[in-house]
């Protein structure tokens, strides 16, 4: 038997074992992971081969699935031919599809497989989003989410140099100086700018979302949902010296992980709490746990696994954190609200919803908006206009 085929053998095998559960499962990926992981006999080009098949074929389900059974070789086929071509790929690609053409675009795969691009998404989810259903949307969902970078320091050369030793490229967005892409495959975890704190790994989208909403230097904050702290650690930086971060999540292994972080990065300013202390702030970012539709790029199976009646039940939830944190901001103080969700119910309703029963509150423009419009009092950051994943943040302050 080939190399590759026994690769096929193989790829077949673990996609059987997780099948049952990937329309069911919000654990895929740790699943996924532990799947690669206790296999001894795979090294670690390996575990990267069946990874990118695994998320291949959850990008594009509805046009995998239905072939496993009556016709698993083709299955395998089209998986391969529509995966990325990275050093790990590329020989299994050639001996499998080295006769099937070379599209560009989801339109040619889409007619040459005959099939229907738009089923790539929930149906459902078109009363959500429907902008996210546009062809040039379609084509970013589909496409490996790219890595990128938030500088932690001014000293860029230093980390510029440490990556070219590496062999790494990167290349810094026109939006933000600070926020750099890496092109081609690198694992940044293992650099001393990473280790060193200079470099936190954050989406692009996620990095827009403060800087559109107009920080001023200095004043105490709260990062009421803070999770392990991306978004807390960069708030740290935009106050500067002269402001404070209070950083809170009911999860103790998530501030555990953000005082590493916190630490690495010499942020001297921002303190993790678990009890949010009883006085006000001059702004409170409420960034809510949501379905995660804004990471489908990035964590396809989610996909699957979500339900109108999941998103009903954020969108409850959010509409109680926003409730309940409002209540920290002073007079004249900011709220910000974000999810990494592009669905209405749980961004611009919940939004809507809170402004109706909250007259205190009011609208603020945004500073910068990166070219997408506000929609009443936010904004709703679509994937492909640059390359990030799904966001939407609406600023608001107290009268």
């Amino acid at each position: 038997m080939s190399v590759v085929r026994s690769q096929q053998q193989v790829f077949l095998r673990l996609l059987r074992s997780l099948q049952p559960d990937w329309r069911r499962d919000l654990s895929l990926p740790q699943r996924i992971q532990h799947l690669l992981a206790r296999d001894r006999a795979f090294g670690s080009r390996d575990r990267r081969l069946y990874r990118e098949l695994i998320y291949t074929t959850l990008r594009y389900l509805p046009w995998i699935e239905p072939l496993l059974e009556p016709d698993p070789d083709r299955a395998v086929k089209i998986t391969a031919w529509l995966a990325a071509e990275t050093r790990d790929t590329l020989t299994y690609r050639t001996e499998l599809c080295a006769d099937w053409p070379v599209t560009t675009s989801l339109a040619q795969r889409a007619q040459f497989l005959d099939a229907d691009s738009t089923a790539l998404l929930p149906t459902w989810f078109r009363e959500e989003c429907p902008a996210v259903f546009a062809p040039d949307e379609l084509e970013a969902q589909l496409a490996r989410a790219p890595l990128w970078l938030r500088l932690q320091t001014d000293e860029t050369e230093n980390v510029a140099g440490d990556f070219s030793i590496n062999g790494w490229n990167v290349q810094p967005s026109p939006l933000l100086p600070s926020a750099w892409q890496v092109l081609g495959e690198a694992d940044v975890t293992k650099s001393s700018s990473y280790t060193s704190g200079r470099i936190e790994i954050q989406d692009l989208g996620s990095q827009l979302l403060l800087e559109m909403v107009g920080l001023e230097p200095g004043g105490r904050w709260l990062d009421a949902c803070a999770g392990a702290g991306g978004k807390s650690l960069q708030l740290a930086r935009l106050l500067g010296s002269k402001g404070n971060v209070d950083a809170h999540d009911v999860r103790p292994a998530a501030l555990s992980e953000l005082k590493i972080r916190a630490t690495r990065a010499q942020t001297g300013n921002l303190r993790t709490v678990t009890k949010v202390p009883a006085n006000d702030y001059d702004g409170v970012l409420v960034d809510a746990p949501c379905s995660g539709s804004g990471t489908w790029r990035r964590s396809p199976h989610l996909k699957w696994v979500t339900t109108p009646a999941l998103v009903a039940t954020r969108a409850e939830f959010q509409s109680r954190l926003l409730v309940q944190y409002a209540a920290h901001v002073r007079p004249g103080g900011r709220l910000v609200y974000a999810t990494c969700s592009l669905s209405h119910r749980e961004n611009e309703d919940v939004v809507q919803a809170f402004l109706a029963a909250r007259p205190d509150y009011e609208t603020v423009a945004f500073a910068r908006t990166f070219g997408f419009a506000p929609q009443g009092a936010g904004v709703t950051l679509l994937p492909a206009r640059h390359d990030t994943d799904g966001f939407y943040v609406a600023s608001l302050r107290r009268r």
